[in-house]
């Protein structure tokens, strides 16, 4: 079978890989372009692809008899695909949880720390020659141990954070999601958004894109403290970036720490502007270690699906 990796990828998978597959590789690091989408229906068995590469309806509208039969994407999340319209024109979706929940969970801790001890406007400061020294009352933040933090989302990554939190800072947990979890520590589930925004130190956005664009919307960041933080390592379509752009200009919370943005790679001037928020591109899995995992877990459901076996992480 003839298998297409959309992006360069560690040597490790593309060793696993050509030992199943006739591989060809792409070299350039940005997303598919419109023809690009099509070629990989048209010209290969299997696509190994990524976030940003759009496989919209429009896409397989276009291609109505694809060459291939398999999505596997590198990533837990696959909003960026429209899996009915995949599954409608035959193909089946694989993606790659569990391998991105420890990196991404610590990248949630590094945005808290980062956003409520104020470590890159002082990083700036540093490096602008305009720090005059230490002295008492200079940039005081949020001292997060047996503080409250709320997560929104409670999965697999959600909880890795919230144990993180609890275990690690002492910290209060509670949290919104649809269906109760059961932890080995204590947590409390909220009715609504609004009430745990109101509720608590740090809000951490941990939810799945698509259906939950503009979960938090300028009604829940009203709700929050004006003291709390806002977290976000789900995806940017996630935060309606105008409303937080407000309530950050108007110091209304307490600041915000962003790893992704609701139109990425384009980050506005106005955020960018900002003391008050903490803004990384998008690390939350950027280890060697990870993103190998990440490429043997997609590697492995597209070898299943060669075999004829079930695959380990269907979508």
């Amino acid at each position: 079978m003839k298998l297409w990796i959309t992006r360069p990828l560690p040597e490790a998978i593309l060793n696993a890989a050509r030992a199943e597959f006739d591989v060809e590789m792409r070299e350039s690091t940005a997303p598919l372009n419109d023809e690009e989408l099509r070629r990989a229906l048209r010209d290969f068995d299997v696509v190994l692809m990524t976030l940003g590469d759009q496989f919209s309806a429009d896409v397989f509208k276009d291609v109505p008899e694809p060459r291939a039969k398999m999505l596997a994407n590198f990533g837990v999340g696959y909003n960026h695909v429209d899996v009915d319209a995949a599954k409608a024109a035959g193909i089946v979706v694989s993606n790659t949880p569990g391998a991105v929940t420890d990196a991404t969970a610590d990248t949630a801790m590094t945005l808290m720390l980062m956003s409520a001890r104020r470590a890159a406007e002082g990083e700036r400061l540093v490096r602008s020659g305009a720090w005059e020294g230490w002295h008492p009352t200079q940039m005081l933040g949020l001292h997060l141990t047996g503080k409250h933090v709320g997560i929104v989302g409670m999965g697999r990554i959600g909880q890795a954070i919230a144990r993180r939190c609890h275990f690690g800072f002492e910290m209060s947990v509670s949290y919104f999601n649809r269906s109760a979890k059961q932890m080995d520590f204590p947590s409390t589930q909220v009715a609504t958004l609004t009430k745990l925004a109101a509720q608590v130190d740090v809000l951490v956005v941990a939810v799945p894109g698509g259906p939950t664009r503009h979960l938090i919307n300028a009604d829940v960041l009203a709700a929050m403290q004006p003291h709390a933080h806002l977290i976000n390592i789900a995806r940017g379509e996630v935060v309606e970036e105008a409303a937080l752009i407000a309530v950050l200009e108007a110091g209304a919370i307490g600041g915000a720490g962003l790893d992704v943005y609701e139109f990425e790679p384009k980050v506005p001037d106005a955020l960018k502007e900002l003391d008050n928020v903490t803004l990384l591109p998008h690390l939350g899995t950027a280890t060697l270690e990870v993103r190998t995992s990440m490429g043997l877990m997609a590697v492995d459901n597209a070898i299943a699906f060669s075999q004829g076996k079930p695959l380990p992480n269907p979508v």
